[in-house]
């Protein structure tokens, strides 16, 4: 078999196709509507794109080992609905809530973690469950109403929301805490014993058990990480749009896996990107946002995102049989 040229190893790279999908998208809305790129929309894109990102982010982490949470959009409003409740009853600190926002993440991902690898539930049925429990939990608590007050003297605001300008671009803390997880999860994916852990587990359980990996911790760790991961993202969006809403987050589950997967993420494990999984949220909050600026009915969103699912998908099987046939 001839070595591959340089282009064939990056045509068989899974973030080639969501970056040629990215480049074209911007091209294709500024050229449709020239204030796609003005300051003010890139700023506002800035603001909240870090949210869903880095959800999806955990969420790669967790599927590359072969599972996925339907839970995180519903953990994504219960955090800060526990972290808003404690301090305005005044029972806690506002970094005391926090941390109470938090804790409960970890037992949501704990729990999740426990029933797929202790009982052997798929986690598709582990975390439908849980989604409702979670969302029963919130708007039980609050009568389905938003909470109310929303300023507190805390340097945690700024810690976690804080902004400032890049001459007239407004840039949000919450996207230095995106690109940070990036960052680390990136690195621990590729470069990490724990990373191949991961990947093992996704690609053949069985066989990594077989040569030491532990599987089951691996997953519990996963579960709780992508919890972890929903829940600081509910905080960042109920400082950001002063609200804590018990049905926020609700779909969020679906539109971060179709992130993950356009990114080049294997759905059924073994395969992970984080790369590729920044293109996916990238992609799919700028189609958001152009098709609004161009005039497309925002009702057509979840039209365009199925259709980018099926070319992408398309695409990934086209180069994963080329690259098994190594041509």
């Amino acid at each position: 078999m001839e070595p591959r040229t340089f282009l064939q190893r990056l045509l068989a790279r899974p973030e080639f196709g969501p970056f040629v999908l990215l480049v074209g998208e911007i091209i294709v809305f500024t050229l449709m509507a020239p204030s796609f790129l003005s300051t003010g929309n890139i700023s506002n894109l800035l603001a909240f794109t870090p949210e869903l990102g880095m959800i999806a982010l955990g969420m790669t982490m967790l599927m590359t080992s072969g599972e996925f949470d339907l839970s995180v959009g519903s953990v994504f409003g219960f955090a800060p609905i526990i972290m808003w409740t404690l301090y305005n009853t005044g029972a806690t600190s506002l970094e005391v809530g926090f941390i109470a926002g938090m804790l409960m993440a970890v037992v949501v991902g704990f729990a999740n973690g426990w029933f797929v690898t202790k009982l052997k539930i798929p986690s598709f049925l582990v975390t439908l469950g849980m989604l409702l429990v979670v969302r029963g939990t919130a708007l039980y608590l609050t009568d389905g109403f938003p909470q109310g007050r929303w300023s507190a003297d805390s340097p945690l605001m700024d810690i976690i929301v804080g902004d400032f300008y890049i001459g007239q671009l407004r840039i949000f803390t919450s996207l230095l805490w995106f690109i940070f997880f990036a960052l680390i999860l990136g690195y621990i994916l590729t470069q990490t014993k724990f990373g191949n852990w991961i990947q093992a587990a996704g690609g053949n359980a069985s066989a990594a058990s077989a040569r030491g990996v532990r599987v089951a911790r691996t997953k519990v760790i996963l579960f709780i990480l992508t919890s972890v991961m929903a829940a600081f993202a509910g905080i960042v969006s109920s400082i950001r749009v002063s609200s804590a809403n018990p049905n926020s987050g609700t779909g969020y589950e679906l539109e971060v896996i179709a992130m993950v997967v356009i990114g080049g993420t294997a759905l059924n494990g073994g395969r992970g990107t984080i790369i590729g999984t920044v293109l996916g949220v990238l992609i799919l909050r700028l189609m958001r946002n152009g098709i609004v600026m161009v005039g497309v009915p925002g009702l057509a969103y979840n039209i365009f995102i199925g259709a980018i699912i099926l070319a992408m998908m398309s695409l990934h099987s086209w180069l994963e049989r080329r690259h098994h046939a190594g041509t």
